[in-house]
């Protein structure tokens, strides 16, 4: 059997004069004009367009199955197993096919601002502008840092490169694989680089653990007096939104882990959302995509460079990539205390969820197991109405492990640091998608600020009776009636219709969960 020792190996591709390493942004930005791979907008971001693929490619993404990875990672629909076999075959191919290459791209940094927990990477990358992507999204290390970098985990990126399923062992063109023995990715076939912050990020679900460090898929932001707050929720809920708090510091807004020390930040940057991106609205990270910042997929006046970040015609998934130090309050570096509140967000658009709601512990784990959403009509090919979705744990599809190994972290640590968990619904209120109204922004930022402020402890809560929710009977500044959703809504009897029928989806849902315990199922889910 081929092992790494018997192909052309990372060694063999770094020795060559095409290597450019540790470019500057600056010289980074040249490489991708001068190569035209983007075009410089208005504000000195860069603009470039991913082609095919304006996504993640969840169907591609493979695991090596070996001795390390057999009995641990949660095989199936999101974990797809691939042969030791597969995997060298490919990666024999990508070393072949970037040796060729006229240029290639190296940047060395880190995944996780803790020192004691970092991991050393390396990202290869066939385009400057990917490398310009990870250089901001990553952990830059010093010089003293990069003069002793030794990568644990290198990221090959070969987005020109495309498998064949008939002989590469993979679904189609594109594959995205990770092997922890050899401690490769293998990205191919898309030019989306999500691709590589994700399968990091996967990296860190899988090693973290084994130190007895949580790792979340939220974002993160601390107070004043210390006061860590984290923001759970899946795409669209508001979660970079709402952490980019002006009277907060920022840690971070997508990847984080929790430690016996506290907090800290996977990342050295953002990767926000940006479809109906305004000043007005989120104003620090607008102000953030500026020189160096990578826009993906976002449409430029052909004249002016200006970006118009409310045309979705080549994807609502638009993205600005752009490092911390862009937000002016961030924390230097990304690591705090342990947090005192947890939000949970949700984007429910049939209307009938609470816009804020305490849980109890078991509740907690029963709905960060469930992570739910909802996909809104238009969004995707084929979604002509709201469907309801669910991430185990708000990130199903970078968990290697079982979902109820992080459930099971998540609670020992509400228990531990005696944490307030609350669920926040900034989808809609008065009816469904197309019937009601989505619930303001501001209510929204006054319900967590009173959550994250402790107003909400002394507040009176009322027992929901479908969901079992505890919902406060008042919150200031946000209208009462908005906080008893069925008071919103003309039919009520259609209300808890249609709020009961989502509590079924919720329970079917959870079935796949069969080594829950019983009292986090009983105590935590809608009430029967």
């Amino acid at each position: 059997m081929e092992t790494l020792a018997t192909l052309n190996t990372l060694n063999d591709l770094l020795i060559g004069d095409n290597i450019l390493e540790q470019m500057s942004v600056s010289k980074l930005v040249e490489k991708i004009i001068e190569k035209k791979e983007g075009i410089l907008t208005d504000s000195g971001a860069i603009s470039v367009k991913t082609g095919k693929y304006t996504g993640r490619s969840p169907k591609d993404k493979y695991i090596v199955k070996d001795e390390m990875t057999e009995h641990k990672v949660d095989w199936g629909n999101v974990n797809q197993p691939i042969s030791s076999k597969a995997f060298l075959q490919l990666y024999g191919k990508v070393i072949n096919y970037l040796k060729k290459k006229n240029e290639l791209f190296v940047f060395k940094g880190y995944a996780g601002a803790d020192p004691e927990y970092r991991l050393p990477i390396q990202v290869i990358t066939e385009f400057a502008w990917h490398n310009l992507f990870a250089q901001q999204l990553f952990i830059r290390p010093t010089e003293g840092e990069l003069s002793n970098h030794t990568a644990e985990f290198t990221v090959l990126f070969a987005p020109k490169f495309k498998a064949d399923p008939d002989i590469d062992g993979v679904r189609s063109e594109t594959f995205i694989i990770i092997s922890f023995e050899h401690r490769i990715v293998l990205i191919g076939g898309t030019e989306y680089a999500g691709e590589v912050k994700k399968s990091i990020f996967s990296v860190m679900n899988f090693l973290l653990p084994e130190k007895e460090i949580f790792p979340m898929h939220c974002s993160a932001n601390v107070g004043n007096d210390d006061d860590v707050t984290l923001f759970f929720g899946l795409s669209g809920t508001g979660k970079t939104t709402l952490s980019n708090d002006p009277n907060r510091r920022l840690i971070g807004d997508d990847e984080h882990a929790w430690s016996q020390k506290g907090v800290f930040n996977i990342e050295g940057g953002c990767y926000a959302k940006c479809i109906h991106l305004s000043k007005e609205k989120e104003p620090q990270i607008y102000n953030a995509i500026s020189y160096g910042s990578v826009l993906e997929n976002v449409v430029i006046d052909e004249h002016t460079r200006i970006p118009d970040f409310d045309d979705g015609r080549l994807t609502e998934n638009t993205r600005a990539a752009y490092p911390l130090h862009h937000i002016s309050n961030i924390v230097q570096p990304s690591l705090a205390g342990h947090p005192k509140t947890i939000i949970f967000l949700t984007a429910d658009a049939f209307g009938v969820l609470p816009p804020i709601a305490k849980l109890t512990k078991e509740q907690a784990m029963y709905h960060f197991l469930s992570g739910y959403t909802s996909k809104m009509a238009g969004t995707e090919r084929g979604v002509t109405k709201p469907e309801a979705t669910f991430s185990a744990c708000y990130g199903a599809p970078f968990l290697p492990l079982p979902p109820t190994k992080y459930a099971e972290m998540l609670g020992e640590r509400i228990d531990r640091y005696d944490v307030d968990v609350y669920l926040v619904n900034t989808g809609w209120t008065g009816g469904p998608y197309g019937v009601g109204k989505r619930i303001e922004l501001m209510f929204t930022r006054a319900m967590i600020q009173a959550a994250i402020h402790g107003d909400l402890k002394d507040i009176p809560t009322f027992k929901e009776n479908i969901f079992g929710f505890h919902i406060p009977i008042s919150v200031p500044n946000v209208p009462s009636k908005l906080l008893k959703p069925e008071n919103t809504w003309n039919d009520q009897q259609l209300y808890k219709e249609s709020a009961k029928q989502l509590a079924q989806k919720f329970r079917l849902n959870f079935e796949k969960f069969g080594g829950v315990h019983l009292h986090i199922k009983e105590l935590g889910g809608p009430i029967e």
